[in-house]
Parts: C-alpha cells; sequence; structure tokens
C-alpha cells in the first residue's frame, strides 16, 4: 500500500471517530439539559402513594409544568423534602398556599368547609390516626399520600409545608414497568 494510501485511510479514520466523539458528546449535552430543565426521573421509594404508583415505580416528571402556573389541588408533584432536601419525595397536594386545612377523623376540609375533599383515588378509607388543624403558609403547600394510612406526610413533618420552590416537577408519565405505563 503506498504512503498516500495510508495517510488516507488514517485520515478516514480519525475523521470517522471524531463524528462518533462529536455524535456522543451532543447527545449527552442533551439529556443534560433535558434532565436538569425539562424532565425528572424518579423511583418511588414507599408506599405512601399507593395504589396511584406502587414502591418501585418509575415515573418522569415535567420541570416546566408550573412555569406560567401555579400549582393545582390534586396534582401529583416531586418536591425535596423538607425536612431533608437531599431527598426527593412524591405526593399528591391537598392545601393550597394561604388556605386551613383540617384532617378529621381521615377527612380532609379546607377551609372550613362541612363537605369533605374527594378521598376517591385512596387506597382504603383513611383512619384518623394523624388527624389535626394546619394553616398553610403563602408560600407553601400541604401534602399528603393517596395512601394515608401509611404516609409519612405534611402530617407528620416537622417542617409541614413544601415551599414553591422546592417543587421540581410534576408527574408525568409512570414508565417502569413497562406493563403499567401510565399517563397522570
Amino acid at each position: 500500500m503506498s504512503r498516500k494510501k495510508r495517510e488516507d485511510s488514517k485520515d478516514s479514520l480519525l475523521k470517522e471517530i471524531l463524528d462518533y466523539v462529536v455524535t456522543i458528546a451532543v447527545v449527552v449535552g442533551l439529556m443534560l439539559l433535558l434532565q436538569n430543565f425539562v424532565i425528572i426521573n424518579a423511583q418511588i421509594p414507599s408506599a405512601s402513594m399507593e395504589t396511584t404508583v406502587m414502591t418501585g415505580d418509575r415515573i418522569f416528571g415535567n420541570r416546566l409544568a408550573y412555569l406560567k402556573s401555579d400549582p393545582k389541588r390534586f396534582d401529583i408533584v416531586i418536591f425535596r423534602f423538607p425536612d431533608d432536601e437531599s431527598k426527593l419525595y412524591i405526593k399528591r397536594i391537598i392545601g393550597l398556599p394561604g388556605e386551613t386545612v383540617d384532617v378529621v377523623d381521615g377527612k380532609v376540609y379546607i377551609n372550613g368547609s362541612q363537605e369533605p375533599l374527594d378521598d376517591s383515588f385512596c387506597r382504603e378509607t383513611p383512619n384518623g390516626d394523624y388527624d389535626g388543624h394546619w394553616v398553610v403558609d403563602d408560600n407553601g403547600y400541604f401534602m399528603m399520600g393517596d395512601n394515608r394510612n401509611d404516609s409519612w406526610d405534611s402530617r407528620c413533618w416537622v417542617h409541614t409545608f413544601v415551599q414553591r420552590d422546592k417543587i421540581l416537577g410534576k408527574a408525568l408519565l409512570r414508565y417502569w414497568p413497562f406493563t403499567k405505563i401510565k399517563m397522570f
């Protein structure tokens, strides 16, 4: 093989390797951008949201969901746990900023209403183990799990409310297990 052909072959190989490196760098960059600014990936660590999501399920959350609107009652959100911000939790929003939340015999009442909130998504009839009265602060949200009788939530935390800036995203899609894919 002539010297020219060997050099052309080396140049071609280097160009091909460089193309792969650039492609991989672009894909990794896009994934980092998506992970940090568009989606959040979370694994469900406990039974507190059963049967809506089960222990071990994996979900994607939408980080952009609250860019132009505030979180709403009954939204399922991923947030930094107020008592240990290194942990991510997923719960359902029950109380909104400035509201009063009363839990009486396991039923939830907002702002003194005589009618309890709909809890048809709860796995079983909530008992009255964590009854109480709370006034949600102006930037906070009161969270509860759907498995009310087995949920460590706002009713139990030292720092009762999740601050708005600690909500990382709204639950969007359960993607694992594949047999139970579900949009929220």
